[in-house]
């Protein structure tokens, strides 16, 4: 297995999304994706990257003296040095991969808290979902629906209960697609069905706004 992997950029933020919101976190984005979804919000990451060892994006997030990290792209499972570089990070911090959920997961070290993408039809990549990714995901796992829209919201509450999601995975996530659904009409959506997810609003983009890369 390859010891080098293709670096997009590594930084230190406020985690933004999930069950993890608030949190200080050391990202490592990984360069290149197999999806290009209508709302892209890393694009710059589609190309291809600087080559790292894993070994020294280790010691990298040891050295930020941070006790959380997360690989992110693009899409990090492109790489098959992805799993030595989650290995590795399990034993210095607890470690989360954030995943467009149409490549097997089955691989990912167990250690490892998955944050996994449902695609829905609104981002132009549904027919990309790993459906099988499904049942290996556990209660330390969570998933994450973007919504652009009411026919998003409706696909995703089918999915959500034809799957028990809420019985299977920590969390479900649901949140707005930046320019094409406004928070509070998510949120009248949810309360009125009584819907057990978590609205899920970007909250690096609300401390700073306008950043593109790098928060």
């Amino acid at each position: 297995m390859t010891k080098t992997i293709q670096v997009c950029e590594t930084f230190s933020s406020i985690q933004g999304e999930t069950t993890f919101a608030g949190r200080p976190c050391f990202f490592i984005r990984l360069a290149g994706c197999n999806l290009r979804c209508r709302y892209c919000d890393s694009q710059y990451a589609w190309r291809p990257g600087r080559r790292r060892t894993v070994a020294s994006l280790v010691r990298e997030f040891r050295r930020s003296g941070l006790s959380l990290a997360e690989v992110t792209g693009g899409e990090p499972l492109c790489q098959c040095a992805t799993f030595r570089l989650l290995a590795a990070l399990c034993k210095h911090g607890m470690t989360l991969l954030e995943t467009n959920g149409s490549l097997d997961i089955s691989r990912v070290p167990k250690a490892v808290r998955i944050l996994m993408d449902i695609k829905t039809p609104g981002s132009g990549q549904a027919a990309s979902n790993e459906w099988r990714n499904l049942e290996l995901l556990g209660r330390k796992d969570e998933v994450k629906f973007v919504i652009c829209g009411r026919e998003d919201y409706e696909w995703a509450r089918e999915v959500i209960a034809s799957n028990r999601l809420t019985k299977r995975c920590g969390a479900v996530n649901l949140g707005p697609a930046a320019g094409l659904l406004a928070p509070p009409t998510l949120a009248r959506w949810i309360l009125k069905d009584r819907l057990p997810v978590r609205i899920n609003l970007q909250l690096h983009n609300i401390i700073w706004p306008g950043a593109v890369r790098g928060k």
